[in-house]
């Protein structure tokens, strides 16, 4: 990786860091409101959604949003022998009581021993830390979704949020390996993008 592209995560990770928990909540409530009205979402069944651990989007009133309208949300959790994400089916009980254990790279992952794999889900809703306007996605520097999504046979529509300020005012260089988002939610405004094109 560049050494710009790791100073651009880097000044990121600090900046996202340093939101508020006010802020992050009037975030996460425009946001929420774009996604109720999203086709893809009312549309989907099956959703996964990330816990946020490190300044992402809030994703706790979208989770219970969810399980209002009666979808089945699926949380991720690492599998440690091939360093790929499964899904973990929650209920709302399970949720509320906080049914979780705390991964060492320190955030929250549902407690259970087998998942779905990526393909059986209908929507994901995913994290980043930069992104562009051709959908290019740049994440924690684990690759975890990157390899995820790579090897699945079928790739569910992919829906990233984030903060206005996350955005990259230069196009981001896409690896053979980096996972395009399909669409992306800020708190003032939506992208769709084409996953694929040349580059």
């Amino acid at each position: 990786m560049s050494n710009q592209i790791l100073a651009l995560r880097q000044k990121l990770r600090k900046k996202r860091l340093k939101v508020s928990t006010f802020q992050q909540r009037q975030t996460e409530n425009a946001i929420l409101n774009r996604l109720r009205q999203y086709p893809k979402f009312k549309n989907s069944h099956k959703i996964g959604v990330y816990l946020h651990a490190f300044g992402e989007v809030f994703t706790h009133k979208i989770i219970e949003y969810c399980f209002t309208q009666h979808k089945a949300v699926y949380l991720p959790m690492i599998c440690n022998m091939n360093q790929r994400l499964v899904w973990i089916r929650i209920t709302r009980q399970l949720y509320k009581n906080k049914r979780f254990s705390m991964h060492r790279l320190g955030m929250l992952e549902p407690m259970a021993s087998r998942g779905l794999p990526v393909s059986q889900l209908d929507l994901l809703i995913m994290p980043l830390l930069i992104y562009d306007q051709t959908g290019t996605r740049i994440g924690m520097g684990g690759g975890f979704y990157d390899r995820t999504l790579a090897s699945a046979p079928y790739q569910p529509y992919r829906l990233g949020l984030a903060h206005d300020f996350q955005l990259s005012q230069h196009p981001l260089i896409r690896n053979a390996w980096d996972q395009p988002i399909d669409a992306l939610l800020t708190p003032t405004t939506g992208y769709r993008f084409k996953r694929h094109f040349s580059q």
